[in-house]
């Protein structure tokens, strides 16, 4: 149905003759309904686990509202416009994003922007464990994914490019895990608080913020402050991981194979 302001109004909760709630499947045959028929703002209710929302959708005006908790991989090969959550996401969130921009106001769950190639990703809360595998980037152009709170173990594993900030936000230690950055062969990995050397995986090293890194990381608390109504202290130290080689694994492969 639309409203007034003619914006398409989905209600995921509606149930069935047995009581489930709509399926995932035909949740997402009228979201792209919407979208065939040029209707670019649209509100999900009483989402409740369904996944693929809005998968390998994406124009630059297109806006879509969720109210509630979608389920795996929202947003997957998203090609521009805005995922607005307000709850919680659970996992693969942005996996293989290529454009646009995902907004999270709780949590996300494990493997958080899995292969993300661009657009920008932000969640207010937590995240779980491997929070951008192998995200990367073409031709200076990557993805960004910034995480409000703290993320587990095997942060940026396997990180070809693009730009992860952990903000660490009322976390009284480390906001990251074990295993940082391991295998890790391009782009590069901010977090605001305490970070040792430890806690990075193979692959990754800790260096000094230049110019550039500075800027960049300034860019991304902004938007992270407006995304969310939210003030961020800028006294809190601010680490960079990036990788010790362009080819990590270089000499553990055998030649013969090759």
């Amino acid at each position: 149905m639309k409203d007034d302001n003619s914006t398409v109004v989905i209600d995921a909760g509606e149930r069935n003759q047995l009581g489930h709630p709509l399926d995932y499947r035909e949740l997402n045959r009228r979201i792209r309904k919407a979208l065939s028929e040029g209707q670019e703002r649209i509100v999900l209710m009483n989402v409740m686990g369904q996944r693929y929302i809005a998968s390998a959708t994406g124009s630059p005006g297109m806006r879509i509202e969720i109210h509630g908790t979608p389920g795996n991989d929202l947003g997957a090969f998203l090609n521009g416009g805005t995922l607005e959550v307000f709850g919680n996401a659970q996992d693969v969130t942005a996996n293989t994003m290529n454009e646009g921009r995902i907004v999270v106001h709780g949590n996300s769950g494990d493997i958080t922007g899995l292969a993300a190639r661009g657009g920008t990703l932000l969640v207010k809360g937590n995240s779980g464990y491997r929070v951008g595998i192998h995200i990367k980037e073409f031709e200076g152009s990557g993805p960004s994914l910034v995480i409000g709170g703290f993320v587990n173990d095997y942060l940026g594993e396997y990180m070809a490019g693009g730009t992860i900030l952990v903000m660490g936000i009322n976390c009284p230690e480390s906001p990251v895990g074990l295993n940082v950055g391991a295998g890790m062969h391009g782009g590069r990995i901010f977090v605001r608080g305490g970070l040792e050397g430890h806690q990075l995986g193979p692959g990754a090293c800790l260096a000094e913020l230049d110019e550039r890194d500075a800027a960049a990381a300034e860019d991304l608390i902004s938007q992270y402050e407006a995304a969310f109504a939210a003030t961020v202290d800028r006294t809190v130290p601010l680490r960079k991981v990036m990788p010790l080689d362009s080819r990590p694994f270089r000499g553990h492969y055998d030649s013969t194979t090759i």
